[in-house]
Formats: C-alpha cells, structure tokens, sequence
C-alpha cells in the first residue's frame, strides 16, 4: 500500500497554498462524491514524486484514476473542528509516475463523519458541527527537471450523490448498490447528471497536518456460530467483542433488502440493544442482482453479536466468506506483551489489548458502542501508562493533547471532562463550568506517561504549558485551609457500593480524592518543569504540592485514620506519597484489613483501583494485592472474564450472575478505564520496571505470589527490544532477560540485593535462591 505521511516536514517544504473546500450546489446529497479529470504536465521529463493533502468538513476516502490513494480511513478523523482539522499528506508517487502528459482522474467520496453526526451522551445529542459536507485536495508533482505542477480542488470539480442514502457514526449506514456508478472517478466517464460546486470558506489557520496515526482496516475476524432466530433471522457470533463493521458478499434479486444489527450481548437469545442509549448500529445494505460487496466505511459499531435479516435463500444460503467482521482502530503499532501461568489473567490481559484497540479510534473514547463514543479525560487519565506499554502510542496522544490544548485556552484553563468538547453544546446532567480531578487532569497525567514512556522531551515542553494552566486553575479552587472540596467532583466514580443511579456517590470523601489528585498533579508539573528548564515554575508547583500536602494531613488525616475510612482514600494516600513513612506503615495495614473485610473483591471506583494495588505492595501486602487480583466472585477483574467478557466492561456488573444486563442506564461491555490494572500486571508480574524517562535504565524485578510461577513480558522500548522472563521453583527464581544497547538494567532479587546488567545482550541468566537470594549471573540459555 501507499504510504502516507503524518508529520509536518513534508508539509514544510510545500505549503498548502490554492486548494479550496468545495460542496455540492445541489443540496440534500446524504454522501456526495466529488470528481476532476486534470492534465499532468508534459515537457518537463517523468514524475519523480508526487503527494496528495486530502480532508474534509466530515470524511473523505481519496482516488486518482479509480485507485485509493492509501488505506485510511475516516480521514480528517475528529478533532476540536472549531480550531483545529486535520489534513492527510499521501505519498502518490506510485499512482503518478508514467502519467507525464496524460489526464488523470481524481474522486473525492464523503461521509457524515463526526462532523455531521448529532454526537452526545445520555439520549441528548449536541447540534452538528455543520450541514454542508465538503471535499479539499491538492496535488503537487514534481518532475525530474524540477518543476512543480498543483491541482487543486474548485470550483470547477463536479459532484453528483453516491450510493449511500443514509450514513452516520452511531446509526449506521445505508448502500443502495444499484446507484453505483462504475468508474465514476475514472477519465472520460460521462459526468451527465452530475452538477457544479461551489467553494467553502474555512480558515487555512485550522488545517494542521495529522501527528496521530490514521485510522486503518486491521484484519478480519470470521464468525464462530451461526444460528437462525426464532423469528427467522440469523444471529452471528464473532466470538470476540471488537469494534469495526461486516464485510457482506451476496448476490439476490435487485431490490432485495438485507439488514445487519449489532450488539455487544446477547439477552435472552437476542441482541442486547439497550445499553446502545439509541444508537441504532443498523446496516441496510439494497442488492443490484449481481454479486455485491458492501462495506460501511463511513461508520463503525461495537459489537460481537450481528442479527442478519433478509439473506437471499436464507441461513442455509450463507457462504463460508460472505460475512466476515472487519476489525478497525487507529494503525497503532504494538509495543509490549505479557504472558503469565494463570490462563485467566491472561484473558483479562488480552481483554485489555481488545478494549484498547477499540477505543483507539482516532480519538481515546470511553466506549466503541452506544450513542457516546467520547473522549473522556477521566478514562485516558488513569489508562495512559498501561497504553503506552501495549502500543505506540506517541503521536496518537500528541495529536489528542493538542485539541486539549485548544480547548482548555478558549475556556480559561479549564479542561473540559470530554476532548473535543461538545458538551459546551448541550445541557450534560453535571455542572462543568470548573476543572474536575482525574478527569481534568488528564492535561498533566497523560504527558507525564508519554514521558515516562518514550522520554520524549520536546513533546513534554510542548505539553507544559497546558500542564501549567490546569495546575494553576486548580490552585485558584482551593479553599482557605488549602484543600480541594468546593464543587462537584466524580469522586470515586462507579464505586459497587455507590447507587446504580448515582455512581458518583461513593464510600471516597470528593474531597480526599480531589485533593490527593491536586497534589499528585502538583508533583508532576513541578518535576516537568525542571525537566523542560523552567525552574521558577518548578519552585512555584513544588511549593504548592508542598503546602497541599501538608493540607491534606492536617485537614483528612486523625487518630491513624483518612476520612471516609474506605480503601480508596488509604490507596491514593499511599500511592501519591502524601503520607510520611510511618503514616504509610499504618495506612498500608488498614488498607490490607479493609481489602481482605470486603472478602477481597473490589471496593473502590474510578479513583482508586488504578492504584490499589501498587499501594498495597509499595506496603509489603502483596499477597492481599494479589487475592485482589485474582478474585473470581463479583465484584472483581476476573469476574467478567468467567463471564466469557473478551472485553473490559464499564462496570464490575455490567451482566449479572444470571445472564441479564445491568439494569443501569449506563452499561458498557467495552471500557478499558479498569483495565489499567495491567500496567501493575506488566511491572509485578512481568518484572520490567521504567527507572528513568524511555525506559533508558530498567529494573528487573518480578514479584511472584497467587501461585503464578512464571512470567513474560517483551517491550519494544526506544531504545530496542527489552524482554524478561522468570520461572519460580520450590529453590530458584531464574530469570532470562534481554537488553538493546544504551539500556542498563538493575536486577533485584527477593532479598533486594542488586546487580546492574548493561546492553546489549540475549538470553542472559539471573538465577537466585528463592529464600536467601543468593545469586549468579550467566549467559547460558534458559531451558
């Protein structure tokens, strides 16, 4: 395929200067197609490269002479449209090069995309960004003696409607294959019936090139079971909750209707349709009589389960090939893996992977399914760590960050709780006129974990500044006593012990919570700035994590106790070293006796149980960390995985015991913000710990316990691949690890005594006495 560039330097070199945004003059076109046929000049010699800039006002799939001009998808994608849209940068050299001194043809087919979908939450759906969809393009060809020729799109481009009648992100798409028309982006195709554009005006400061990876087909997924309803439908099961759409090839009368629904569940025998809060995720593909193909690109579904009505000759009809699901994400590259002796916990892991990869979708969304889709700041906040270890994640959080950056500068430092922000549209059933923690946040946490993980310093400074603007409008919230209690907070969001209708209502005191995250924050962009050089920042953000600290012991902290006495206030204490080293001696017990009162199942919500469990190691309960981990009675991790979840749900009880959804409104079988347990997974289990920024220097340092005996993990940091795997006997810990060069290792055992190994090097042996530590480095092969 072609490849297409998603950074700034080609762009640099040949700014975009003439293309215009065109629209259909005749309206009501549900998705327009755009075409021109142009002259690549001759006399100049042969074409010796050649790139396409391509976006839209909604979405826009390219072609030269009948051939896509790359595999993306969705492009522009969505960003803060209001000041920032995308524009792709195709290399389509390969499509041009023996075209000197011929026509060619150029098509442009758009969809409703973000732009003109009524996106929203809780049944409300904010206006659209716009009415008028409209197409951008701009060749530039270079020939061997140096000159340039640009096409561009006009005013003299045509435009007709395409086949799809009907199109949108959260209610499907509509193909009437008896409107196709073959080689209508092709040269001398007769353009009878097609009508004139006319320019749109759209301020050239908005286009940006994309930093983020573009959103492309990842491989397809064949049905496991197929079975016919009792009202005479065909019910198909994927076995794996994924996000994409159904490939269809069929052939039946013309005329002929068949229509896909999707689902995550199943209830009763049929789909479970309402967690989807009226998202239709319908497909109505209409047949031509020959054999067609169908498949929505300008929408996508969550789903596992699809109900096929009106197949021609019925389910007996059904070919091996003719549905098959397509998986669809942002082109992410995958970075870490792990592999442990506990099948379900790697299950839970893989449910992870799943729910990661479906809610990377151009943008970090809470979930893949229902009439939401958005980009909770909350979710990313607490998932960014366990993201960047699973895939390479650099350029797609950059590119998000930058419409936080814009959002956050037109509402006075305040970000917003969902990036691009349309709650500023419609009415949300929470007041949002104020930072709120963990969700607001995510301005600070978020590049600390891009840092962390790739120690990539010109992204930190490029995030610093609205790292400092959240930082300082939090500060602005405090109240006199120097703690954050003054306005509504999340809190310990989905609490199981919380009411089904008010999950922000749990055991976590708002204010603990808030305050904690404050400090944390504090830390954060105190630390940043000194790493960035900006030290009076760095004294400033020092100083008032300093005095919040002292607040939140002064105002929470009595009698060896955190107010609220729940597991979330002792986690986040611990976890966010607010605590002096005796202070962390009794909360960690207390947290370790609350922990094993709840009979080990999970207690905390949104706020704790991304931490809980790094604070209970950090105070020697590991083992409590691990009866955690590993209960299988709800509430729990592995409670959904013995439920047959593939992937991460939205509450601990999104299916109950007997099979039945959750009766809540707000019910998701694909949620990855609980799945940020694997980045505890990934550095106690799997053993490979970052001691400093891009993992330049590692520690090794595997924690065995809940009877898992051995473990592997493989990350392809910047620096190379680092790889570690332990076995545990009744005598030994061996481990077998390997370093790319510029990586030093710290290799502790389990009487923390320390060597340090530096790379590169393959199948190096660490060997040491289970009890007494006693240890032995060697580069024979661990059989």
């Amino acid at each position: 395929m072609l490849n297409t560039t998603h950074t700034s330097e080609l762009v640099k070199k040949q700014p975009i200067l003439a293309a215009r945004f065109i629209s259909p003059d005749r309206a009501g076109m549900e998705a327009p197609r755009l075409r021109k046929e142009a002259d690549i000049e001759a006399g100049h010699g042969a074409v010796t490269e050649a790139r396409m800039l391509v976006s839209a006002l909604g979405v826009v799939e390219a072609s030269i002479d009948g051939n896509p001009v790359s595999d993306d998808l969705l492009t522009p994608g969505w960003t803060s449209y209001e000041w920032r849209l995308r524009y792709s940068d195709t290399d389509v050299t390969a499509l041009l090069s023996e075209k000197a001194g011929q026509r060619v043809a150029i098509g442009l087919a758009l969809g409703n995309g973000w732009y003109r979908t009524g996106l929203g939450a809780w049944g409300a759906r904010a206006p659209h960004y716009g009415e008028e969809l409209a197409g951008f393009a701009e060749i530039h060809v270079t020939f061997s003696d140096g000159h340039q020729q640009v096409i561009v799109s006009d005013d003299t481009w045509m435009a007709a409607p395409g086949d799809t009648t009907e199109n949108g992100l959260y209610d499907g798409q509509h193909i009437d294959a008896r409107l196709r028309t073959p080689g209508w982006n092709t040269v001398g195709f007769d353009e009878a019936g097609w009508g004139s554009v006319h320019t749109v005006e759209v301020d050239a400061a908005k286009l940006a090139p994309y930093i983020a990876p573009p959103v492309r087909r990842q491989f397809t997924v064949a049905p496991v079971r197929m079975w016919e309803s009792p009202r005479g439908t065909v019910l198909l099961d994927f076995g794996q909750n994924l996000v994409g759409w159904v490939q269809v090839r069929v052939q039946g009368e013309a005329g002929d209707q068949i229509t896909l629904r999707h689902a995550e569940v199943l209830e009763d025998g049929a789909l479970g349709t309402r967690p989807l809060q009226g998202a239709q995720a319908t497909d109505v593909y209409t047949l031509s009589g020959a054999e067609d193909v169908f498949e929505p690109t300008f929408t996508f579904h969550g789903f596992r389960f699809v109900e096929v009505a009106g197949w021609p000759g019925g389910i007996s009809n059904i070919g091996a090939d003719a549905l098959v699901a397509m998986v669809v994400s942002s082109d992410l590259r995958r970075t870490g893996r792990f592999k442990c002796s506990a099948p379900l916990l790697n299950r839970l892991h893989e449910n992870v992977v799943w729910s990661m990869r479906g809610n990377f979708l151009d943008v970090p969304t809470d979930c893949p399914q229902r009439a939401e889709r958005l980009g909770w700041t909350g979710d990313i906040a607490v998932f960014a760590p366990t993201a960047a270890y699973l895939f390479d994640v650099s350029g797609f959080l950059r590119d998000w960050l930058r419409d936080v950056t814009v959002e956050q500068a037109n509402t006075g430092g305040r970000v917003p709780l969902v990036v691009p922000d349309i709650f500023k549209y419609m009415e949300t059933p929470f007041p949002a006129s104020e930072p709120m923690a963990i969700w607001s946040d995510a301005a600070v946490w978020v590049p600390w974990a891009m840092w962390r993980a790739y120690g990539d310093q010109a992204a930190l400074i490029e995030a610093l500044p609205s790292m400092i603007s959240h930082t300082r409008r939090v500060q602005t919230l405090l109240s006199e006593d120097g703690v954050w209690d003054q306005g509504f907070q999340f809190g310990d969001w989905l609490d199981p012990d919380a009411p089904p209708d008010q999950p922000w209502a749990g055991k976590a005191d708002p204010g603990v919570v808030a305050t904690a995250s404050a400090y944390r924050t504090a830390c954060i962009v105190a630390e940043s700035s000194a790493l960035c050089g900006r030290n009076d920042d760095a004294a400033k953000f020092g100083a008032m994590a300093e005095e919040l600290r002292t607040a939140f012991r002064r105002r929470y902290i009595s009698k060896e106790r955190i107010l609220s006495d729940c597991t979330t206030v002792y986690t986040l204490a611990i976890a966010f070293d607010l605590l002096t080293d005796e202070e962390r001696l009794w909360a960690g017990a207390r947290l370790a006796e609350l922990a094993n009162e709840s009979g080990n199942q999970i207690s905390t919500g949104f706020a704790g149980t991304p931490f809980i469990l790094d604070a209970l190691t950090a105070t020697g309960h590991h083992e409590v960390a691990y009866r955690l981990l590993l209960q299988e009675q709800m509430p729990s991790w592995l409670y959904p995985v013995k439920m047959g979840a593939t992937t991460i749900w939205e509450r601990w009880d999104s299916m109950l015991p007997d099979g039945s959804i959750n009766p809540g409104e707000m019910t998701s079988f694909n949620h990855y913000a609980l799945g940020s347990v694997a980045d505890w997974m990934h550095r106690n289990i799997g053993g490979i710990v970052p001691l400093s920024a891009g993992y330049e220097r590692v520690l090794f340092s595997p924690c065995p316990g809940g009877g898992i005996d051995w473990a592997e993990s493989v990350l392809d940091a910047p620096r190379g691949r680092i790889a570690l795997r332990w076995q545990l006997t009744a005598d030994e810990l061996r481990m077998s690890f390997d370093l790319p060069a510029g990586v030093t290792a710290v290799i502790r055992d389990r009487s923390g005594t320390e060597q340090e190994i530096v790379g590169p090097c393959e199948n190096r042996i660490y060997a040491s006495n289970a009890r007494r530590g006693n240890t032995q480095v060697t580069s024979e092969t661990l059989v």
